[in-house]
């Protein structure tokens, strides 16, 4: 498949799997957070960890998502500076709320699954272990490090409204659309030059359904034990 054509730039709880669904529509194969946790493949998790604790390596971008040519929320939004380089046609999408209720919605949803996490360690595969460390490290410890312990609601806003500030300051603006929580189809649609298409836009991964899926039940035991193929020994 031909490299990323489209990369999103919005932390997760903006919208990005609303995106995801809405990008594989329009005929785009979309990398996700879900990818790594839910696809039943080895997503390599350690590389993106290891990618961020040492940004002066090298990367295979290309192996990290092959198969993908478009990518959105974590781990992607953390390299959005290199892969832009390294893509330089490829598009940008920042997904973006209100700092207030992106908050909220981090707080009922990232944050309760670490600390469910915390809980269920034992109980991971190897595999689910290795993509709870590059959460720890590319979320947790990098993007919205917070030594209260996800209490301090000014500090870890202003990380969110820092970061929607840099992508607006350094991604060429004829390369960027941003694009607010709850928007439909056409602006999104005119910007990547696709028709729209005759389905309503998608509304994926609400507060209460990742809740459901992720902290009560319905999902967890099979994300928690997900252990891809490639990565069982013999």
């Amino acid at each position: 498949m031909a490299p990323l054509k489209v990369i999103g730039a919005g932390y997760g709880r903006t919208g990005t799997d609303s995106l995801r669904t809405a990008l594989n529509i329009l005929g785009f194969n979309c990398f996700h957070m879900r990818s790594v946790m839910m696809d039943n493949v080895d997503r390599h998790p350690e590389v993106f960890t290891d990618a961020f604790l040492h940004p002066e390596k090298p990367v295979d971008w290309d192996m990290l998502y092959e198969g993908f040519d478009a990518a959105v929320d974590w781990p992607t939004v953390s390299f959005v500076d290199r892969l832009m380089k390294h893509y330089p046609d490829a598009k940008i999408v920042l997904t973006d709320r209100d700092a207030d209720s992106w908050y909220r919605s981090v707080k009922s949803t990232l944050f309760s699954l670490v600390s469910e996490g915390n809980r269920d360690y034992d109980s991971m595969s190897e595999y689910m272990k290795r993509v709870r460390e590059m959460g720890e490290v590319l979320i947790l410890d990098g993007a919205l490090y917070d030594p209260e312990k996800f209490n301090d609601e000014e500090a870890i806003k202003a990380k969110f409204n820092a970061h929607v500030e840099w992508v607006k300051k350094n991604v060429p603006s004829d390369r960027l659309f941003i694009m607010q929580l709850g928007e439909g189809w056409e602006r999104l649609c005119k910007f990547l030059d696709v028709p729209v298409p005759d389905v309503p836009y998608p509304s994926a991964n609400s507060s209460k359904s990742f809740q459901d899926e992720f902290l009560n039940g319905r999902l967890k035991e099979t994300v928690l034990q997900n252990q891809p193929k490639e990565t069982q020994s013999a």
